[in-house]
């Protein structure tokens, strides 16, 4: 269990960094028009917020402090 909690922390906390750093991105698309049949779709980069990252340095970051710290 401690060794999950540890993989898991360390996981979040070095995608928290990387969002937070402007790397992270998702692709959304939206319908501009539509006439029938026919559709004219735009599909938009989109940045994933800074503070998500910054939430998962800190969850991470407990997550890990946690699995390492012995309880007994």
């Amino acid at each position: 269990m401690r060794a999950g909690l540890i993989i898991v922390g360390i996981i979040l906390l070095v995608a928290g960094i990387w969002v937070t750093l402007g790397n992270g991105s998702y692709k959304q698309t939206d319908t501009v028009a539509q006439l029938g049949p026919a559709k004219i779709e735009a599909t938009h980069e989109k940045a994933v917020p800074q503070w998500l990252g910054i939430a998962g340095i800190v969850v991470g970051g407990l997550l890990t402090i946690g699995g390492f710290v012995k309880k007994r």
